[in-house]
């Protein structure tokens, strides 16, 4: 059984399936922000996003850092360094992409375990 949560036409903000929530990609709300800004939103997000799921942020099996701009890579590093608990960095990657938003810094898109 998959479980889908916050379903629009589009997508679904969250799923979850044998245990594992995989999460749409999460953006600012307030992309007037620069990236550290942006940064703790998003990683706030996925905070509520996983605590729905009965999951946290020490149960990430992988995430997926996408950056507007790499000159942001230590800023964006200084506060996710901050937000993830000691002993459990999960497998990471970050790369520069366009995003769908001018405005946007920063898209992150997590697994985690249930």
């Amino acid at each position: 059984m998959i479980q889908r949560f916050d379903v629009g036409p589009r997508l679904s903000e969250m799923a979850i399936h044998n245990g594992v929530v995989y999460l749409a990609g999460q953006v600012a709300e307030d992309a007037t922000q620069g990236i550290a800004g942006q940064t703790q939103q998003v990683l706030a997000e996925i905070d509520a996003l996983l605590a729905r799921a009965g999951s946290d942020k020490a149960k990430i099996l992988r995430a997926e850092i996408f950056l507007k701009d790499l000159q942001d890579f230590e800023a964006m590093n200084r506060v996710w360094d901050a937000w993830v608990p000691a002993g459990h960095a999960p497998p990471r990657a970050t790369m520069q992409a366009h995003l769908a938003r001018p405005g946007w810094l920063i898209e992150i898109v997590v697994t985690a375990a249930v």
